[in-house]
């Protein structure tokens, strides 16, 4: 079978990963081989190995794709079989024939690698649901999780270079991911792609038009405001930006995956508008530097008098435009790729002429230009249909008029009727271009608006006026205002000048580093832009002439492009850059916008236009890109800048505007996803209040029908605790301390539910109840819990808080949190009944799918006046379950009394582990998660993991690679879900394990997964096949992660439990030694015994391994990924 005649050729974009299917009958070879040497520079291929088709979450980039033609070439083979993705650094053989048959595949092992395993393909799994769910987990081994996470800065920094050949083996139903790694940095990647779009038309156009109407001042602050704007965008953005891996496609996915499908489409629709109508708007001002500064002939229709100028300069504009639109659209339906080849040089044309200005500038302080300006008395003439500025000259030895006068006059005659004003004033000629030391800044301050019509004057100069209503005839050569000039329609003129700030993150698949790059390189450009505007409105203030800065066109020094004037060494310079730039500006947002568009579409945000989301079969977005044309003709229709840019900088007021509200609003709710690594995104130290009191019923009614029943979005989860205090007779709570933890716990900005249970009737005990609830209330207006309180009377304490489990809550807002004591002096009490009923709590909260918190020795925790001026807050991350052991340190120290305790996240290393790799992924992996905290593994090889060594298997790197370009929505799924668990603990009479371990390959009666004897503990699903296919082998002792294991054994006090609380010992010493003087250790709390025969056992070990430990947090997860590395 011939992979390319059967349609199955792929390429491979800049940013983004090609999928290829395995084929019947058995297996397929594919070799990838890369054809582009500049691939080596800036991207890096890797290829993958994928049990199942991942749903294709990205974009073509919204710039061009890179079009390097990879030979994908099918061979047959004998067996199916799957390498380990290849990592940098490993030794490959090419293969022994290229051509036309069977490729020999390299005989030797993987460097640092096994040899291959044959793999069963997998069925496939379903698709992940998009927005409104999160996936369920099983509790796995941290060190493996850890490995794995690790490698998501494989293709970073410090990875190697690109290999030449890859073989990949895949049978079939599985797929093959190629991915081309990107490698571009800040300077290339974001710095000069929003250099290129900030600096546009405006800048050259008009500019100066806007500096000559509102005076110095007045554009000063104009140009403040603009830039004030898209910087606090830009800071809002990059807020987004580092709240976790920023997704490939550009803005509209980075804020959409991170913010929700609403905001992101509100988004994303406006700056599409906006990117298409900037099409335009480049367009005419293409069209305008054609006409009226390089080719002024080529304008089709021509104006009878000067009244008509205007009309025919439009109709040339929608004509030119038109046929301009064609061309382009034309180039980016047909070869896309030369827009980005072309692209620094656009950016070299933009850089060119501004340094053209600045050297203007400075040679005019000594040397300035000759650009003579004609004034009658105080009005500005235009040049076009004179040469000599006055009224008479002198030819030989006698007076003659002059062409100036002929066009005031009705004849060349000294006697002939002129006009009045002719008549009463004197032509002068001043310079246009004074020079920066002629002072001439102080006439320029202040603004001069101008309605449309009126002629431009310039201030300060004498004339003899006429009388008041005497009409001007629009056929004298005078420079008129063409629009009535006011404040806010400058800005709408100039705001477009410093849009096109998210080019960078339009970039964010091409990064090598986005969360870096995109903040650092999109503020650095926005600040050298700001630098060069503000700078420019100054120094055209200070060297150009008023008048000469009111001439939008440059009718007063013959048709010059006004900025030009300035420029050296010509004014072609800026001409041509200018003209080249829009061009390229043009060609920019052609290309951009229908990828957006395209991107929207995909999504199905607006259904309408899912047809959009269709194009060629490479990728590129065909009938997105013929919409746009057709929006883009419409502002062309307009045929004016003027008309156009006020619209573009409405739809990009609107896309800022949702930006900063979704940073906002994200910042005021504080979720516990909300962890921008990018600090400096709001001003406000102090906590401004939890939310507006005295919310109507009916607003919380209709809140509460909106709120949706079921598991929210990993990044939306949060703790919504219920507390479970104990009263004493009195009713006051014994434990006040669990609020205050509660209270500290708040910046998880959850629900809160106190709750307690009353033994007796509820006749009986009514009113006790009602005073316990008071007290309650009083003790959390204390603490400042804010929340709500539940008081239970039930006949037994173990029912009561079974129903307080099961009713908590209301609708979708419910509990998924539970926080607990720990019962104190259990051995020493007869009463078993009060450990039995923890366990049974346990056992509950598994059921439920809710997290557990117990605390031990709760009297010695901190209350909310305390503070901890140092000391450090322990994770001991043995086991993975959901991410509650990293969040919980997280929102602790976002309160006062644990502000200043660093946090310390101890995770162990059995003999087989790499304990350097382990460090440098969960280093790596916290970066990712925007959690700062000191990393340390501890290695406890003889006493401990020399009896796990047929637990877990042999660990390999090259196994354990995170691949970032697996979509958000199927990282950390799985569906290995704690049902079994579940069940087992509502089965009662489940048999006891016996004391020996099963045969190799057997599972026990009424067990539903592998025997504890042989846990293992991995992430990912082709591991957990390959380990059930390995065969026979001998079973030996359990490692340290099998006690925490979701179904250990206790009920024996067997030789094997004997081990477990060995192990309990060893691990709680080295807990003591490595955490003694840590205010705060959390540990995960392993599951509850399946048979209550072991109840004792499983407390006795959980109290040995938290002896000697001052202040102690057992943390269970709830089966649910809690915690996210995307945003």
């Amino acid at each position: 079978m011939d992979l390319k005649r059967n349609g199955y050729i792929q390429r491979l974009s800049t940013a983004g990963t090609r999928t290829l299917r395995g084929a019947a009958p058995a297996t397929c070879a594919i070799w990838a081989r890369t054809a582009a040497a500049r691939l080596l520079s800036d991207y890096e291929l890797q290829v993958h190995c994928l049990p199942h088709c991942p749903p294709f979450a990205g974009t073509p980039d919204l710039e061009s794709q890179l079009h390097s033609a990879a030979d994908l070439r099918h061979l047959s083979g004998e067996d199916a079989k799957v390498r380990p993705p290849f990592q940098g650094g490993d030794e490959i053989s090419p293969p022994a024939e290229e051509a036309g048959g069977l490729a020999s595949r390299p005989d030797g092992r993987w460097k640092g690698g096994t040899q291959d395993q044959p793999i069963e393909p997998p069925s496939p799994r379903p698709s992940s649901p998009s927005w409104e769910t999160a996936p369920s987990l099983a509790p796995r081994s941290a060190s493996r999780y850890i490995s794995g996470c690790g490698r998501v800065a494989a293709s970073g920094p410090g990875a190697p270079g690109l290999i030449d050949e890859v073989e990949v083996v895949a049978g079939e139903g599985w797929w093959v991911s190629l991915e081309l790694a990107p490698r571009m940095g800040t300077f290339m990647g974001v710095y000069l792609p929003c250099l290129q779009n900030i600096f546009g038309v405006i800048l050259f156009l008009r500019l100066t038009w806007v500096v000559g109407i509102a005076g110095i001042m007045e554009a000063f602050c104009m140009v403040f405001i603009c830039c004030s704007c898209t910087m606090l965008t830009a800071i809002s953005m990059s807020a987004i930006a580092t709240n976790g891996v920023v997704p490939a496609g550009g803005s509209y996915y980075m804020i959409s995956r991170s913010l929700g499908p609403e905001f992101g489409g509100a988004v994303g629709l406006c700056f599409y508008l906006g990117t298409t109508f900037a099409g335009a708007m480049y367009i005419l001002g293409t069209i305008e530097i054609l006409l009226a500064y390089l080719f002024p002939a080529m304008a089709i229709f021509k104006a009878e008098d000067a009244s008509g100028e205007a009309a025919a300069m439009l109709n040339n504009m929608r004509v030119y435009g038109t046929c301009v639109l064609t061309c382009m659209a034309t180039v980016v339906f047909v070869g896309v790729k030369y827009v980005n080849k072309f692209a620094l040089v656009f950016l070299g044309c933009v850089i060119l002429s501004i340094l053209a200005i600045y050297a203007g500038v400075i040679k005019s302080a000594f040397d300035p230009p000759n650009f003579p300006i004609c004034l009658l008395g105080n009005r500005t003439l235009s040049r076009h249909g004179f040469d000599v500025c006055a009224k008479l000259a002198w030819e030989g030895n006698e007076t003659v008029t002059t062409r100036l006068w002929g066009l005031f006059c009705s004849s060349r005659f000294l006697n002939a009727t002129c006009d009045e004003y002719f008549t009463r004033n004197n032509v002068t000629e001043i310079q246009g271009i004074p020079g920066a030391a002629s002072g001439l800044i102080k006439e320029n301050l202040w603004s001069s608006y101008l309605t449309k019509g009126v002629i431009v004057e310039r201030r300060g100069m004498s004339s003899v006026g006429l009388a008041d209503g005497t009409p001007v005839d629009m056929d004298h050569p005078y420079v008129f205002s063409d629009m009535t000039s006011y404040f806010t329609l400058l800005v709408g003129i100039y705001f477009p000048s410093v849009t096109g700030i998210m080019a960078g993150s339009n970039r964010s698949g091409d990064l090598r580093d986005a969360q870096k790059s995109i903040p650092t390189g999109t503020i650095l450009a926005i600040a050298t832009t700001s630098a060069v505007y503000i700078s420019s409105v100054v120094l055209f203030g200070a060297c150009i002439e008023g008048v000469v800065l009111r001439d939008k066109f440059g009718e007063a020094v013959n048709g010059n492009l006004v900025v030009g004037t300035l420029a050296w060494p010509s004014p072609w310079v800026i001409v041509i850059g200018s003209f080249f730039s829009t061009c390229g500006a043009g060609l920019q947002s052609l290309t951009g916008a229908p990828r957006l568009l395209q991107a929207i579409s995909r999504d199905g945000i607006v259904p309408f236009l899912q047809v959009f989301g269709h194009g060629k079969a490479n990728g590129e977005p065909t009938w997105a890109l013929l919409l746009t044309a057709c929006i883009c003709e419409i502002g062309i229709l307009i045929a004016s800048l003027d008309e156009v840019a006020p619209i573009l900088s409405m739809f990009f007021l609107m896309c800022y505007m949702f930006v900063n509200l979704a940073c906002a609003v994200q910042t005021l709710l504080r979720t516990p996803n909300w962890r921008p690594r990018f600090r400096y995104y709001h001003w406000a130290e102090k906590e401004w209040g939890d939310g507006i009191r005295g919310l109507s019923l009916s607003a919380a009614r209709y809140a509460l029908l909106r709120l949706e029943e079921g598991p929210p979005h990993t990044k939306n989860w949060r703790p919504q605790l219920l507390v479970l205090v104990r009263v004493d007779q009195d009713q006051n709570v014994v434990h006040p301390q669990l609020l205050s933890l509660t209270s500290q716990l708040k910046a998880g900005k959850g629900l809160t539910i106190v709750g307690s249970v009353l033994e007796g009737t509820f006749l009986d005990n009514h009113p006790q109840a009602q005073r316990a609830e008071e007290s309650i209330r009083r003790l959390m207006e204390a603490e400042k819990v804010k929340g709500f309180c539940q008081v239970v009377i039930s006949s037994n304490l173990r029912d009561g808080v079974s129903h307080l489990i099961q009713s908590g809550g209301l609708g979708g807002l419910q509990h998924n949190t539970v926080l607990v004591g720990w019962p104190r002096n259990w051995r020493q009490k007869e009463d078993h009944q009060t450990w039995r009923n923890f366990i049974e709590l346990v056992r509950e909260t598994t059921a439920g799918h809710l997290a557990l918190l117990v605390t031990k020795n709760v009297s010695m925790f901190p209350g909310n006046p305390e503070r901890f001026s140092e000391g450090s807050i322990d994770v001991w991350w043995i086991v993975h379950d959901g991410g509650m052991l990293m969040l919980l340190p997280f929102l602790l120290r976002h309160h006062k009394v644990w502000r200043k305790c660093k946090m310390r996240i101890f995770t162990v290393a059995q003999m087989d582990d790499n304990s350097i790799q382990m460090k440098k992924d969960l280093t790596t992996f916290l970066y990712h998660l925007r959690i700062t905290a000191e990393v340390e593994v501890v290695e406890m090889i003889q006493s401990i993991t020399d009896e796990s060594r047929g637990s877990i298997r042999r660990k390999n790197p090259a196994n354990t690679r995170l691949r970032l370009n697996v979509p958000e929505e199927t990282a950390g799924d799985s569906e290995e879900k704690p049902e079994e668990e579940v069940q087992l603990i509502h089965d009662q009479s489940a048999p006891s394990c016996p004391s020996s371990s099963p045969s190799p390959g057997e599972e026990p009666e009424g067990e539903g997964e592998a025997d504890p004897e042989k846990v293992h503990l991995t992430w990912t699903k082709d591991k957990s096949v390959a380990e059930k296919n390995k065969g026979p082998s001998p079973v030996s002792s359990e490692g340290i992660k099998d006690f925490f294991s979701m179904k250990p054994e206790w009920e024996n006090l067997n030789q094997s439990n004997v081990r477990r609380m060995h192990t309990a010992v060893r691990l709680n010493e080295v807990i003591v030694k490595k955490s003694r003087d840590a205010k705060l250790v959390l540990l995960n709390m392993p599951g509850p015994p399946r048979n209550r025969n072991g109840d004792e056992n499983y407390m006795e070990f959980l109290e040995v391994l938290t002896e000697h430990l001052d202040r102690v947090m057992l943390v269970r997860g709830g089966g649910r990924e809690v915690i996210t590395i995307y945003s």
